[in-house]
C-alpha cells in the first residue's frame, strides 16, 4: 500500500516550531552537569538462571509518561553477534537516577533476539519495539562453524509492544512478510536484514517511522498497520542500497534526515566509507542520493541522532565515534543548521570512566576497559540527554577482544555541560 504524501513544508515547519515536547532551557540556565551509571552490566547480572556474558546494542526511549526505558541485546554466552541472545530491558521513573532490575522482553530460546528499535507513540502512549530475528546455529557471516544466513527466511522482523508504560510485553509477531523485501535491486535474495537499531521517531503528522536496512518502515494509523517504504533515488526512482545500520530524524521542513553507517560493499573509495552517509527524502521514499557526510568520520559502526529542541536556536544531537580506525573516540556533536553542519562538538572522555575499585563500578573489573562502539540517545524529562553507551571490559588487544564482557553505561548530560565544547557551541 503506498502512503499519502507528508503535508506541506510549511505546515509541518510551523507544527515543529510550535512544539512544547521540544522546547529546551537557556544554554546558561544551569552549570555544567555530567553523571553516569553502570546500566548493564556483562558477567555481572542474571535472570532466568541465566548469567549474561555480555550486553551490547542499546536503545533509548522517553515514553509518554516520562519513563526511560533502555533496551539491550542480552548475549547469554559470549559477546558475538550469533547464540543464544535475548532482547533485555530496564525502566526509570525519575529521569536515570534509578533504575529497575533486569527484565526480559523476550528470549527463552536459542534463537537470536536483537537489533533492538523502540518507537513511543505519544497520542496514544503505546511503545512499539521492532526486532531482528534469526534461528539456532544461523549467523550472517559463516563463523565459527555456525551456518551462514543465505536465504529470505532465515532472517525475520518481529513486532512487540507496551501499552503499560514498558512493564510488561506483548508476544512478539512476525511481520516479515509485510516488512522485509524479498530480492535486491540486483535481484538477489534479500537473506541479511537489520531493523535499526537504536530508535524511531514520530513525525509531526502522527506518523510513526522506524529506520531499516534500505528502507522506512511506516504507520500512519498508530501501529495498526505498518508498511515499508525503500529509500529510493528521488531521481531515478531505483532503491539505495549502498548503506547498513540507520538512524532517522524529522527535519524542521518536513523531511527526513538518514544517517547510516557505510556498507563494507560501498561502490566507492575505502576512505568514503569512514564516514557517516546522509540523505534527505520524504515519506513517500524520495531522497537526495546518499553522500558521505565529511564532518562526520566514522569507523563503519552505529551512531545515533536526536532532536534536542525545535525553538531557535533548534539543535540536533548526533553521536559516534568520531574516527575511521577505532570504536573508541566518541564524540557528541550539535548542529543548529538542520544537520547541515556540526560546529560544536565534546568527546565523553572529558568526563572518563571511573577508575577500577570505584563503589557501584566494580563490574567493569580491573583490567583496561575502553568505552565506545554503540550507542543510543534520548532527552530526558529534566531537559538533559541521555546516553547509552557500549563499553569493552578488560579489552587488551584484539585477541582478548573477542572474548571480553561487553556492558552499557548509561551517561546523562545537560546543555551547558555539552555547550563547554570546542568549535562555535550556542
Amino acid at each position: 500500500m503506498r502512503m499519502p504524501s507528508l503535508a506541506t513544508a510549511g505546515l509541518l515547519a510551523a507544527a515543529v516550531a510550535a512544539s512544547t515536547l521540544l522546547g529546551a532551557p537557556g544554554a546558561g540556565a544551569a552549570t555544567a552537569d555530567h553523571t553516569m551509571k553502570l546500566l548493564f552490566d556483562g558477567a555481572g547480572e542474571s535472570l532466568n538462571g541465566v548469567t549474561y556474558h555480555s550486553f551490547r546494542i542499546p536503545s533509548l526511549v522517553r515514553t509518554k509518561a516520562n519513563t526511560l526505558i533502555a533496551f539491550a541485546e542480552g548475549r547469554a554466552a559470549s559477546n558475538r553477534d550469533y547464540g543464544n541472545i535475548n532482547v533485555m530491558f530496564k525502566r526509570s521513573t525519575d529521569n536515570g537516577k534509578n533504575w529497575s532490575a533486569l527484565d526480559e522482553v523476550v528470549g527463552k530460546t536459542q534463537a537470536t533476539w536483537g537489533n533492538p528499535t523502540a518507537v513511543v507513540d505519544r497520542q496514544t502512549g503505546t511503545i512499539w519495539l521492532f526486532l531482528s530475528w534469526n534461528p539456532e546455529g544461523t549467523s550472517q557471516g559463516e563463523v565459527d562453524g555456525w551456518t551462514p544466513i543465505t536465504r529470505w527466511d532465515q532472517r525475520r522482523v518481529f513486532l512487540t509492544s507496551s501499552t503499560d508504560d514498558g512493564v510488561s510485553w506483548a508476544d512478539p509477531v512476525d511481520l516479515s512478510e509485510q516488512l522485509k523485501p524479498k530480492e535486491h535491486a540486483d535481484g538477489t535474495v534479500w537473506d541479511w536484514d537489520a531493523v535499526g537499531p537504536g530508535v524511531g521517531i514520530q513525525t509531526t503528522d502522527g506518523t510513526l517511522v522506524i529506520p531499516a536496512q534500505h528502507r522506512n518502515l511506516i504507520s500512519r494509523d498508530h501501529g495498526v498497520s505498518w508498511t515499508q517504504v525503500p529509500v529510493n533515488n528521488a531521481a531515478t526512482g531505483v532503491p539505495q542500497e549502498g548503506t547498513g545500520e540507520a538512524t532517522v530524524l524529522q527535519l524542521a521542513d518536513g523531511r527526513l534526515y538518514r544517517n547510516d553507517r557505510a556498507a563494507a560493499y560501498w561502490k566507492d573509495t575505502v576512505e568514503a566509507t569512514k564516514r557517516r552517509w546522509v540523505t534527505r527524502g520524504t515519506l513517500d521514499g524520495a531522497f537526495d542520493p546518499f553522500r558521505a557526510d565529511n564532518g562526520l568520520p566514522d569507523p563503519r559502526s552505529e551512531g545515533s541522532v536526536m532532536r534536542y529542541n525545535t525553538d531557535a536556536p533548534s539543535r540536533i544531537i548526533f553521536l559516534n565515534s568520531a574516527s575511521t580506525s577505532t570504536r573508541t573516540a566518541m564524540r557528541v556533536r550539535v548542529s543548529t543548521d538542520e544537520a547541515v553542519s556540526w560546529s560544536c562538538s565534546r568527546a565523553l572522555a572529558d568526563v572518563p570512566l571511573p577508575a577500577p575499585g570505584t563503589p557501584g563500578w566494580a563490574g567493569l573489573g580491573s583490567g583496561v576497559v575502553k568505552e565506545g562502539g554503540y550507542s543510543s540517545l534520548a532527552r530526558t524529562n529534566d531537559y538533559h540527554i541521555g546516553a547509552l553507551v557500549e563499553v569493552n571490559e578488560n579489552a587488551r588487544d584484539s585477541t582478548t577482544s573477542l572474548t571480553s564482557h561487553r556492558s552499557i553505561v548509561f551517561r546523562k548530560f545537560n546543555l551547558p555541560w555539552l555547550l563547554a565544547g570546542t568549535g562555535t557551541c550556542v
